[in-house]
C-alpha cells in the first residue's frame, strides 16, 4: 500500500508551486487540466487526462518504470470534467458513477507498492456549515463519498504575509490531519520535496525498497 497525501487549497495559494524542489527525474506528473508549471519546468515530464481509467495505468506504469512519486495536479477536474460531459444525462446515477471513478483512481493508487509516495492536488470548497474540505460536483456526490476519508494525510495551503505555507493539523473546520510526529510544526513551508523526504523517513522508506520493488 503506498503513501498518499492529499493537498488542498484555492486556486494560487502554492499547491502546483509546491512541487518546485522536487526531483523530476523521480515524479510522475498527471494533470488532470492543461496548463503550464508556476515554475521553471526543464526536466519536467507531464500527462494530461482526466479520464480515471488513462490517470490510473500512467500511474502505474511510471511505477513500473521506477518513478516513485506520482503527483495528480487539479483532481477536481477529474469529477467536473466528467460531469461536464455527461450534462446532458437525465437522473441521478451519474453522480454515482462519477463517485466510483473518483473512488477506483485514490483506491488504485493507494494500492501502489508501499514505496510509492502519492500526491493528490486539489481545490477545496465550504459546506452549509462552514466546513473547508476538497471539492466536488455538489451533495449529489457528498453523499456518496467522503474523499477526505480515505488518506491518513490530508496538509491545505494557506497564505500568510506574502508566504506560502500548509497547515498540516486540522482547525476544527477543515479536514487537515497528519499521523502523530510527522510534522514538527502546525504551519510547515510548501515545499514537497521536504515534505516527501519526511514521509519517506517517518516510514522508513528505503533506497533498496524502491530498487527492489
Amino acid at each position: 500500500m503506498s503513501i498518499a497525501t492529499l493537498v488542498l487549497g484555492q486556486s494560487g495559494t502554492g499547491k502546483t508551486a509546491s512541487l518546485r524542489n522536487m526531483d523530476p527525474s523521480q515524479v510522475a506528473l498527471i494533470k488532470a487540466t492543461e496548463k503550464p508549471l508556476p515554475f521553471r519546468s526543464a526536466g519536467w515530464q507531464q500527462v494530461t487526462s482526466d479520464q480515471w481509467g488513462k490517470l490510473i495505468r500512467t500511474a502505474q506504469v511510471a511505477v513500473d518504470r521506477g518513478r516513485p512519486i506520482i503527483v495528480v495536479d487539479d483532481f477536481q477536474y477529474l469529477m467536473a470534467n466528467e460531469f461536464m460531459r455527461r450534462s446532458d444525462e437525465k437522473g441521478f446515477d451519474k453522480f454515482t458513477e462519477i463517485a466510483r471513478h473518483a473512488w477506483e483512481v485514490i483506491n488504485a493508487l493507494s494500492a501502489l507498492p508501499a514505496h510509492v509516495r502519492v500526491y493528490i492536488l486539489s481545490h477545496t470548497q465550504d459546506d452549509d456549515y462552514g466546513r473547508t474540505k476538497i471539492k466536488t460536483i455538489g451533495k449529489m456526490l457528498d453523499e456518496k463519498i467522503t474523499l477526505e476519508g480515505m488518506f491518513t494525510i490530508v496538509l491545505r495551503t494557506q497564505v500568510t504575509d506574502g508566504q506560502y505555507q500548509f497547515r498540516t493539523v486540522n482547525n476544527g473546520s477543515d479536514t487537515v490531519k497528519a499521523p502523530m510526529g510527522l510534522f514538527e510544526a502546525e504551519v510547515i513551508d510548501n515545499d514537497l520535496a521536504a515534505i516527501d523526504q519526511a514521509v519517506v523517513d517517518y516510514y522508513g522508506i528505503t533506497d533498496q525498497q524502491e530498487k527492489t520493488a
